[in-house]
């Protein structure tokens, strides 16, 4: 496959790799605690977001040296950053990969993760060629869960209490989503 071609542009984002000058927007998103609610880390300093932000920089492929495609999400009209959505190669064998997306509050219930979500499923189907695309959240976040739904996923599993995160026992949610699914309804 040819490497992607960055910016990837949707009807209202641009997705493109992190850069340095994104170390601001990265922060106002990854400090928060209304972000970080339902994450296995709590709110970031501006020191462990600059550590975080160097390895973002180097998620730009799924090829045969690179497992992950992390990508920040733009909003086209005003040029802000307002989230991130990636793709994990979770398993080559099987062509399995994790869909992951944080989204800044400001910018949350208007569809922008949908849209991002979106975009990488299709790239991780139609141009990476996984078979099964699949997210997990903490089923008490329930935004995450109806965002994987709106994009065809079916929920495969309901784990309970299968995480101890931040000192609380948590379940789990899995959906997934195969390539011939996402082929029927697109």
């Amino acid at each position: 496959m040819p490497p992607l071609r960055f910016p990837l542009q949707t009807e209202r984002l641009l997705l493109r790799p992190f850069t340095d000058g994104d170390l601001e927007a990265v922060f106002a998103i990854q400090s928060g605690e209304d972000v970080t609610r339902y994450l296995y880390w709590g709110p970031r300093s501006l020191d462990e977001v600059r550590h975080q932000l160097k390895r973002l920089k180097a998620m730009t492929a799924i090829d045969g040296e690179s497992d992950a495609l992390r990508l920040a999400a733009v909003a086209r009209e005003s040029g802000e950053l307002i989230g991130d959505v990636s793709l994990h190669s979770v398993n080559r064998d099987h062509l399995q990969a994790e869909l992951g997306f944080i989204l800044h509050p400001d910018h949350q219930g208007q569809g922008f993760g949908t849209e991002a979500a979106a975009e990488m499923v299709r790239i991780g189907f139609e141009d990476l060629g996984f078979h099964r695309i699949y997210g997990s959240c903490d089923a008490r976040n329930t935004a995450s869960a109806r965002l994987m739904e709106r994009l065809g996923m079916r929920r495969e599993a309901h784990f309970r209490e299968n995480e101890f995160v931040k000192g609380v026992w948590c379940d789990e949610l899995i959906y997934a989503i195969l390539a011939t699914e996402w082929a029927e309804a697109h």
